[in-house]
């Protein structure tokens, strides 16, 4: 297994120096970057692409959760926090794990275990989002990150995108245009102006009226192509 690089985001000089006594016992984790703030772990994060974060939730300013927010491709994330309930609890168990400060070494040792259990079958590899990378999405309390081929559908609702996977639908403010440029074309497929759908969620396409196609997603949704993009839909599966 290659090196996995990591960067600390943490605002307390302290709990970085903690972070970083504690990773050298760890050989397989290269400390590439740390940072004191979001705006500078933004910078940190586009030049360097880390595989790992360590992340503190509650800093100045910006917190945790709004870096994740400004990331398109996000990396594994370690959460550090002081605060167990009101942060984790509202994360809804999608966070890869988290540390509570004080940090302890046995604790660390189980996190770190899992990162490199993780890595043996799945290092993040490209720029271009592809099915196992994920993404983060905060609407009002809660939190999600979710793998791209857990996503259904994202649709168009006047400002914002609606992003649909299980049982939820949360709107995010980023432009459709923006999501698509940053997705593997072989995952999700533009079938209008308003709605970009996962080819693996179609459970059934119907030919429909004027050339277009209706489609039947996995989640019971269904969606309708324009014209032109119903002969490129019949091309991408063969029809």
């Amino acid at each position: 297994m290659s090196t996995i690089t990591a960067i600390i985001v943490e605002d307390s000089r302290l709990a970085r120096a903690e972070l970083k006594e504690l990773l050298k016992n760890y050989q397989e984790i290269e400390l590439i970057a740390e940072a004191e703030n979001v705006d500078k772990a933004y910078e940190l994060i586009i030049k360097k692409n880390p595989d790992l974060l360590f992340l503190d939730i509650n800093m100045p300013e910006k917190d945790g959760f709004q870096l994740l927010e400004m990331l398109d491709k996000i990396p594994v994330v370690i959460f550090t926090t002081a605060y167990d309930e009101y942060a984790i609890k509202s994360f809804e168990y999608n966070a890869f794990d988290y540390l509570l400060k004080p940090i302890h070494p046995e604790r660390f040792a189980k996190a770190i275990t899992k990162v490199m259990a993780s890595f043996k079958t799945q290092v993040n590899q490209t720029k271009i989002r592809t099915a196992t990378d994920q993404i983060f999405i905060k609407e009002g309390e809660k939190c999600w990150m979710i793998k791209l081929n857990k996503i259904d559908l994202f649709e168009i609702v006047g400002n914002y995108t609606r992003v649909y996977f299980d049982n939820n639908k949360p709107l995010i403010y980023k432009s459709l245009n923006q999501i698509e440029s940053k997705i593997s074309s072989d995952l999700f497929f533009r079938v209008n102006r308003q709605q970009l759908i996962n080819l693996n969620s179609i459970k059934k396409v119907t030919p429909w009226f004027n050339g277009k196609l209706k489609i039947e997603l996995n989640n019971g949704l269904e969606v309708e192509t324009s014209r032109r993009q119903a002969l490129k839909l019949r091309q991408n599966l063969g029809l």
